[in-house]
């Protein structure tokens, strides 16, 4: 049975039918009826984007991403900020709700409301739609040197090291979105956005997006030249490693990086017939190992090859796996030769999958593959709205949650166990009351995490 109730109320904050009160008569307890209603006012479920507020309130990312549009509508009209729109939707984000669909329903959360610093109702989806295709290519430049910068203000004190993950990661498409392609590794048009963080700390450096092909030598030089000589603007001294798969392995970055100072780079690398005559004395080996006594043989050779295409010879490691599924050749290149070759690839190239971790954090559960917009440049907006809910919620988790058991949890378990807490605001006259559950999982940390705050705040 349902029954609806009607208000009467005239607020411009609802409309009557969310105040309308829903009753559902569900099964007896010990006795009891049950009755379930939709009558609890100025609550959220999103209370735990209160630490993320006080997350930007420190690095200011959404504050520096609204400068760089400029605001061309007619100002006469106008009832949501720049700011304001961009705030509530990378909390949206942040909060899993990855689709402007969701801001006709979100509208009215007080929770979002105070992260988007609005006292007003929030924008509806038309409005979020409006918004992000209206950007211009030079505003979505003007960002990407957001994230370069934010990235490099995030360490108080020179590193001695920065390593550049570089990996691209497909984003399916199901319409007819400019500059999708059709990809037959993936059988399906797609995106291929380029994502690159710092390998040691995980930080968020750009994300650009790219039509749906992997990444050419040329283009990928391009990117990263300009990346590697931004960063060295600030950071004279510093060894910057560009680190990738054999997507990544271009001659041009190779050649260009000879003339630099302290910029190294170790690449997979496509195996050729000549890469295979150099390295048969260590297969043959491995294989007549594992014929004799029948157990996995792995086995590592170095030696210097140069491509025809090639200015300089370059370092090469092969990897030789013998087992019961057969034989594996693995090949990287590198410009570093002080490493011994087993480290070189044990410990520094296979170190790169945590990026496909970050990448899944960044893609699965920030949902940040969701390009239904036909602009180019709005899908390109798109992925820096995800990108800056990722800095958000990896500046919180390792910088506010550093000893808890959430340092080194997925993003999604953050949202689940932090984000999705109970909140009731009570707007008073001379302050804003917020209300948590008395008992929850995460209670304890959740006060160390706004203890931590209010002493940055300070």
């Amino acid at each position: 049975m349902c029954k609806k109730t009607q208000n009467n109320s005239n607020s411009d904050e609802k409309s009557a039918d969310t105040h309308q009160a829903t009753l559902f008569n569900l099964a007896e307890f010990q006795r009891k009826p049950v009755e379930v209603r939709f009558n609890l006012p100025q609550t959220s479920s999103d209370g735990g984007l209160l630490l993320l507020r006080e997350i930007e309130n420190q690095i200011g990312i959404i504050n520096k991403l609204a400068s760089c549009i400029q605001d061309t509508r007619h100002q006469g009209y106008v009832q949501h900020h720049i700011r304001t729109l961009l705030s509530q939707r990378i909390m949206q984000i942040a909060a899993g709700y990855e689709d402007a669909n969701d801001c006709n329903e979100l509208r009215y959360d007080d929770i979002i409301k105070i992260c988007s610093g609005s006292e007003r109702l929030l924008a509806s989806q038309p409005t979020m739609s409006r918004f992000e295709n209206q950007l211009s290519r030079k505003e979505l430049y003007s960002m990407a040197r957001v994230f370069v910068d934010l990235f490099v203000a995030s360490y108080t004190n020179i590193p001695e090291i920065v390593i550049l993950d570089c990996d691209d990661t497909d984003s399916i498409v199901h319409g007819q979105q400019q500059l999708s392609l059709f990809n037959t590794y993936y059988g399906d048009s797609c995106f291929m956005p380029l994502h690159i963080y710092e390998g040691l700390s995980g930080k968020l450096i750009t994300t650009i997006l790219k039509p749906g092909r992997r990444s050419k030598s040329v283009n990928v030089f391009a990117i990263l030249q300009r990346l590697v000589s931004e960063l060295r603007e600030q950071w004279p001294d510093t060894i910057i490693i560009l680190r990738g798969d054999s997507h990544f392995c271009s001659k041009e970055f190779m050649d260009w990086s000879i003339d630099q100072k302290n910029v190294e780079f170790i690449t997979g690398l496509t195996g050729n017939a000549a890469l295979d005559k150099l390295s048969k004395t260590t297969i043959e080996s491995a294989q007549r190992e594992y014929n004799f006594y029948k157990k996995p043989v792995k086995r590592y050779h170095s030696f210097e090859y140069k491509a025809s295409s090639w200015e300089h010879s370059q370092r090469v490691v092969v990897k030789v796996e013998m087992n019961s599924k057969g034989l594996n050749v693995r090949y990287i290149t590198s410009s570093m030769r002080c490493i011994s070759t087993k480290m070189l690839y044990e410990n520094a190239y296979c170190a790169r999958g945590a990026a496909e971790l970050r990448i899944k954090d960044h893609k699965t559960y920030l949902q940040s593959d969701r390009m239904s917009c036909n602009s180019f440049l709005a899908n390109q907006f798109r992925l820096f709205m995800h990108s800056a809910a990722y800095v958000l919620i990896h500046s919180l988790q390792h910088e506010v949650l550093k000893g808890t058991q959430y340092c080194n949890s997925t993003m999604r378990t953050i949202q689940l166990k932090l984000i999705k807490v109970a909140a009731r605001v009570k707007i008073l006259k001379t302050k804003i009351q917020i209300e948590l559950p008395t008992e929850f999982s995460s209670k304890l940390v959740f006060e160390k995490c706004f203890g931590i705050l209010a002493e940055l705040r300070i």
